[in-house]
């Protein structure tokens, strides 16, 4: 199987290194469904892109998605207020349910649209390329550099962003550079793994992770080590059972994560 499932399993061990990240200041920050509706936002730019006549894995499907995607990371910054009325997460939910229903609406008017659907649901991960992958990587390598040198402003608003009012954070601004970077890394993933894959990689891991150690670095390397035997597991039975390969890596983290609930009440 090695010589199949090579590329796709380098794939997932760069997307697990950076969503497991991100994914523990979106657990952190309480907004659980921004990763979904991001992503749901990146296939609506995917779908504009389809019906004006470009292909799905095209360069100009992939600018129009992340410019959707940037659009949606000022929206969710924007919606970020220092005292509440409306629920951050209200917001994301309207922004989903909207971006998907008007994904569906356009698909339907679409060549292929059935095929385009599914495509952005599960995504292609067996079909992706070496240079594909290096591309991704060194993308997300750049993200990640950014990331660590601001490392300070962005754990702090995500763990206790009062303190970071306090210290007269312009918290507007830190949050717009957050969903940037977060919507550039949803609009690439969604392309090759679709958007419930996506959405797995970002939560489960760092959820996993938050039942077992309160240290950030700690979470992140137990979400690392559960994303990357999540991801050999469900590779390997999508090849043996010739199974869908997203859909199958997001069954065994379903299962990964009722094992971990598991083990921690036994622990505990």
């Amino acid at each position: 199987m090695l010589p199949i499932l090579q590329w796709a399993f380098l794939a997932c061990l760069i997307l697990i290194g950076i969503h497991c990240y991100l994914g523990l200041h979106i657990v952190s920050r309480g907004v659980i469904f921004v990763d979904l509706a991001l992503a749901q936002i990146a296939a609506l730019g995917s779908a504009v892109a389809l019906l004006m006549g470009y292909e799905l894995d095209s360069q100009a499907t992939y600018i129009i998605s992340l410019g959707f995607a940037f659009v949606g990371a000022a929206v969710f910054a924007i919606s970020r207020a220092r005292e509440e009325k409306i629920p951050q997460e209200a917001i994301i939910g309207i922004v989903y349910a909207v971006s998907s229903a008007a994904a569906i609406l356009i698909l339907d008017r679409a060549p292929h649209g059935g095929e385009a659907i599914k495509s952005m649901l599960v995504g292609g991960l067996l079909y992706v390329t070496g240079p594909a992958v290096l591309k991704i990587f060194l993308i997300y390598l750049g993200i990640g550099v950014f990331h660590y040198i601001f490392r300070k402003k962005f754990l702090l608003i995500s763990s206790n962003v009062k303190s970071a009012y306090a210290q007269g954070l312009s918290v507007r601004w830190w949050d717009f550079l957050f969903y940037l970077t977060f919507g550039i890394v949803v609009t690439i993933s969604v392309q090759i793994a679709g958007v419930l894959l996506v959405f797995s990689y970002f939560i489960v891991p760092a959820v996993c992770a938050m039942l077992f150690a309160e240290n950030t670095w700690k979470r992140l390397v137990i979400g690392w080590i559960i994303g990357i035997v999540v991801s050999l597991a469900g590779l390997y039975f999508s090849a043996l059972w010739d199974l869908p390969t997203g859909a199958s890596i997001v069954t065994v983290f379903g299962l990964a994560l009722i094992l971990s609930v598991i083990i921690r009440r036994l622990v505990k």
